[in-house]
């Protein structure tokens, strides 16, 4: 077997690969037209996922997505333009001014392609009437602060909206409207994939209020006027303007899952997904993992070591402290505090992204010893972990993961692997 840190590396490498859009597009491309094909989208994806759309399409084609900076995909017919991620700025606004005039005018003969992947949100903002983008800002920065599930999150930013929650779709009409989406966020659903901006949206302005309500989130009064008003409301199932339109999910948490469990079962290592769609705050999650963890280690239960723990889906981070959150490196601090360095567990975290919260960095990996190296340079695990600054400890041993715009994005990937040497009695 390979050594535990290349294991996992090897394993997260194959998840990203699983999803890349060259592999994943082509089989999924509409028949052109008699008239005209337009490609839109939005995501950290979209440029990869318009450059393939590109490379397989005979005829003639034009468009335009957005992508986060420094995510460009070279295109020749499509245009590429770049926004923030994960605060929306000027460049969101203007890219979802750009995409809705594309699709304007356009008829039954016509066809529109949209390219959505995660990150959508912030990278084409459209306020909603009365709102500003400087209202839509605070809102980001709050929501992402707050502990809000992804499913929260995107309810609230689709009835702030002037394109998502399926006002896009129906801009698109009387076209053909094929929307091919990579998913990440838990439960594959397509209304919280970039909060759904060609899909008919079941929720509510009161659903939206509700949510800012629950978590105490702080936000501009005329936020509050539009959800109270009911001049947010969404484009819902049934509206004539989206009939016929087709939603085809073309990369998924697990299919990236089930190519990473096939790398380690090919090493002889047994792999067991716990699943795809795992939520709720990142260090409770870790809390929950290590005793699994510490429970097939000690006693062979419910699984026998050596062996994998594999997961996915999207967790949060509330973010008290003065560090700057990822909850990858979050759920890896608590990991690692719960296990007290028990030998022979090691992991690896990280979003298939490459940006773990705010910062550049994909995630971590937590060694038998990684507190012992800490402690050893003055950090202490659990108050990295009080102050929500992962990042900031495993980057002081050298144990971030960095791998750079991946073009691709299925959320985060979480394994644990138990060595066949990790058995110890509890004491």
């Amino acid at each position: 077997m390979d050594a535990p840190r290349e294991l996992l590396q090897r394993m997260f490498g194959a998840a990203i690969g699983a999803a890349q859009p060259m592999r994943c597009v082509p089989a999924h491309l509409p028949p052109a037209p008699p008239g005209r094909t337009i490609v839109v989208g939005a995501g950290k994806a979209s440029a990869a996922m318009a450059a393939a759309v590109e490379a397989n399409w005979r005829g003639p084609l034009e468009g335009l997505v957005v992508t986060r900076y420094g995510y460009a995909v070279p295109c020749a017919r499509i245009e590429i333009i770049e926004a923030a991620h994960p605060v929306p700025d000027a460049a969101s606004v203007e890219a979802a001014r750009r995409i809705a005039a594309r699709v304007r005018g356009l008829g039954p003969d016509d066809l529109v392609v949209c390219l959505i992947s995660g990150g959508g949100s912030s990278l084409m903002v459209a306020p909603a009437e009365g709102l500003t983008l400087a209202d839509k800002q605070a809102v980001n920065r709050a929501l992402l602060a707050s502990g809000a599930t992804i499913g929260e999150m995107n309810c609230v930013r689709r009835h702030l909206s002037a394109i998502k929650g399926g006002r896009l779709g129906a801009a698109c009409h009387p076209a053909k409207l094929v929307t091919l989406l990579i998913s990440d966020v838990p439960g594959d659903d397509p209304i919280d994939i970039a909060s759904g901006p060609t899909v008919a949206d079941p929720t509510t302005c009161a659903d939206a209020l509700a949510i800012i309500r629950r978590y105490g989130i702080g936000v501009p009064a005329s936020v509050v006027d539009v959800l109270e008003s009911g001049r947010g409301e969404t484009v819902k199932p049934g509206d004539a303007r989206l009939a016929g339109s087709g939603t085809t999910m073309i990369a998924a948490p697990q299919m990236a899952l089930e190519a990473a469990a096939a790398v380690a079962r090919a090493q002889g290592v047994a792999v067991h997904i716990l699943g795809d769609s795992i939520e709720g705050e990142a260090r409770e999650v870790g809390r929950v993992m290590a005793g699994i963890a510490l429970q097939v280690a000690r006693r062979g239960e419910p699984f026998t070591p050596p062996c994998i723990l594999l997961s996915g889906g999207e967790t949060t981070v509330t973010v008290r402290g003065s560090g700057r959150g990822g909850r990858n490196v979050e759920f890896l601090l608590a990991l690692g505090v719960a296990l007290a360095g028990h030998p022979g567990i090691h992991a690896l975290a990280g979003d298939t992204d490459g940006v773990d919260g705010q910062e550049e960095l994909a995630g971590a990996y937590l060694a038998p010893d990684t507190l012992a190296r800490a402690f050893a340079s003055g950090l202490v695990a659990r108050e990295s972990l009080d102050r929500n600054d992962g990042h900031g400890f495993f980057g002081a041993l050298g144990d971030s993961v960095v791998t750079g715009p991946t073009l691709t994005n299925v959320n985060d990937f979480r394994a644990i692997l138990i060595g066949s040497g990790a058995s110890r009695e509890a004491t």
